[in-house]
């Protein structure tokens, strides 16, 4: 495994509008399998030795920030001497005592690019990974940075081919039905997240409230030939709507595909 920790930009202060109503909670902090779907993202990097973690907030910001201030005496057992509360002692070994996360407020309305260019001031290599709080894959992370440091272009995005969210008919020349598909994988290529960007994709992004990652600065770095793709065929899914997160926490709870960690 890659031991070189690179930051990772995770991209969560959207308002989530597909989820609302669905859920009181916060998109990114929706559980699968009893943890929030930013923690089991944060668990594939960290899989790889990527630990250094800087959250782009906006929207909800507060309920991120608690979850983490919270997160050691919500998920272990502990003793604490009353009035003593720097004295807590925990009971369990926590995997996650190396992470460094950085909760960055990027503002409420700021698009996608805007919040990278803002958190570029907690970045301190040339190189280090983008992606979205609401995407789980088993992801190799170190082909993937392997790929992306051989071709030596500023940006690389994983692409997966999605799964159409309809069963398909499938008629024969006469219209007569022969077949179904059941929500097939379709041809085209989509962007997964598990992005890798050089420090020069700051040029690209600038000190604006509304620079667009995906309408924006990607095809200008694809039109200047600086844009590849890492093409991902295993496992990806990722949770736009409460259906979606239903789904997660099944395909969790039945197989965990995504789950590379021990």
């Amino acid at each position: 495994m890659n031991t070189d920790s690179l930051p990772v930009v995770i991209l969560c202060g959207g308002q989530g509008t597909r989820m609302a109503g669905a859920t009181t909670s916060k998109k990114e902090l929706v559980e699968i399998g009893e943890q929030p779907i930013l923690w089991h993202v944060m668990k594939i990097y960290a899989k790889y030795g990527h630990t250094r973690f800087i959250l782009t907030l906006g929207h909800e910001a507060a309920a991120i920030k608690r979850y983490f201030l919270e997160y050691e005496p919500m998920n272990y057992d502990f003793t604490i001497p009353l009035g003593q509360a720097d004295a807590i002692a925990y009971h369990q070994s926590n995997s996650e005592q190396n992470w460094r996360v950085t909760l960055a407020d990027t503002g409420l309305d700021t698009d996608k690019g805007s919040r990278i260019y803002r958190a570029g001031k907690y970045i301190d290599t040339d190189t280090f990974f983008v992606t979205y709080g609401d995407g789980v894959g088993d992801i190799d992370l170190e082909a993937l940075l392997a790929f992306h440091r051989q071709h030596g272009r500023l940006a690389t995005v994983t692409g997966v081919h999605p799964r159409s969210q309809y069963g398909i008919l499938k008629p024969d020349a006469d219209d007569q039905v022969v077949g179904f598909g059941e929500k097939p994988e379709l041809d085209h290529w989509i962007n997964a997240g598990f992005m890798v960007f050089e420090r020069e994709v700051f040029d690209y992004l600038g000190p604006g409230d509304h620079v667009n990652l995906e309408r924006e600065t990607l095809p200008c770095l694809a039109a200047d030939e600086e844009l590849m793709m890492y093409r991902h065929t295993g496992f990806w899914r990722s949770m736009d709507t409460f259906k979606d997160a239903l789904a997660l926490d099944q395909i969790w709870r039945e197989s965990a595909p995504w789950k590379i960690w021990d």
